[in-house]
């Protein structure tokens, strides 16, 4: 399937957009409660990859794709993209669960907020998504976000670029696999898990491990898996049916989550940061109004050909 879809299931895939970038706004307030509790960014990547497994089975099972998960493991090809795509996203989780339990959330949301450039970038260059002018401005205007950000904390955000080229990259990976986002989040969960296993039970073995050390930080380990799994597995779903640079539009929500969770917690904010903000802000304002323009002729010929509801 390609990244165009009817106009009833582009509706269903932008709120399924919206939705997972919500839950992944609030994720950093997960994160830092297990962290208050002891548990290391490492146990805690440790966990999302093994409990992530039995919700993403869950989500396979509710679809009847089991065969699809066997017929990706039966595919070299496939499945070397997939192990990629596991790869990316395991980098993000441990720079992004790193970054929220060292005071840097701030950082986290600019990166968040750069990655819609990665977006339009590969709309462009893989997929031929045409870039209008206000597309260059917005793009202009985060770049220079970007710029004086760097200026401010007196070198590249190196944290920020991180997070935006590893998940910007896994985008770009799911949306060429030919799997759907059920069968393909399994996958990748299953390639992963088994590194994630063997660290768990090695921190257990040692009296280490935080699981079953009292309910609430168990529960919050437990959480891991559907707080991984739910978002991503939305997150494919909608990848493959809404055009990336649409997409990326909507990642401002979870950023802007993360912002507000940053200065709440008196992360450092002076005016030339304050500043670099203003530019992002202002990009994600130009990108939303070039994608609601977009938009209308796109509405206005499914009201024509969808009957009424």
């Amino acid at each position: 399937m390609g990244s165009s879809a009817s106009g009833g299931e582009s509706r269903l895939a932008l709120t399924a957009g919206i939705a997972c970038y919500l839950i992944w706004g609030i994720v950093p307030l997960v994160f830092q409660a297990m962290g208050h509790l002891g548990v290391s960014p490492w146990e805690i990547l440790a966990n999302r990859t093994v409990w992530a497994v039995p919700v993403a089975l869950g989500f396979v099972i509710w679809a009847r794709q089991g065969d699809e998960v066997r017929a990706a493991f039966r595919k070299p090809r496939t499945l070397a993209w997939l192990g990629f795509s596991a790869l990316l996203i395991a980098a993000n989780w441990s720079i992004y669960i790193w970054a929220v339990n060292s005071g840097r959330v701030l950082e986290t949301a600019l990166g968040y907020y750069i990655n819609p450039l990665i977006g339009m970038a590969a709309g462009a260059l893989l997929f031929r998504e045409r870039i209008d002018r206000l597309g260059y401005v917005a793009i202009a205007l985060a770049a220079a976000g970007v710029a004086v950000q760097a200026v401010a904390v007196g070198g590249l955000p190196i944290v920020s670029l991180a997070l935006a080229l590893s998940f910007g990259a896994y985008g770009i990976v799911r949306k060429r696999v030919a799997v759907s986002a059920q069968a393909g989040l399994l996958v990748e969960c299953l390639l992963l898990a088994g590194f994630g296993l063997a660290y768990v039970a090695w921190l257990q073995a040692k009296g280490l491990g935080h699981l079953g050390a009292g309910w609430p930080v168990t529960l919050w380990l437990l959480s891991c898996g559907p707080f991984t799994a739910v978002p991503l597995v939305l997150f494919a779903w909608a990848v493959r049916r809404i055009p990336l640079s649409s997409l990326g539009f909507l990642q401002f929500l979870g950023p802007t989550t993360g912002f507000i969770v940053g200065v709440a917690e008196g992360e450092p904010m002076s005016p030339l940061r304050a500043l670099s903000f203003v530019f992002i802000w202002g990009g994600a304002v130009v990108f939303g109004y070039a994608a609601w323009r977009r938009s209308r002729p796109e509405l206005r010929a499914t009201e024509l050909v969808e009957p009424a509801e």
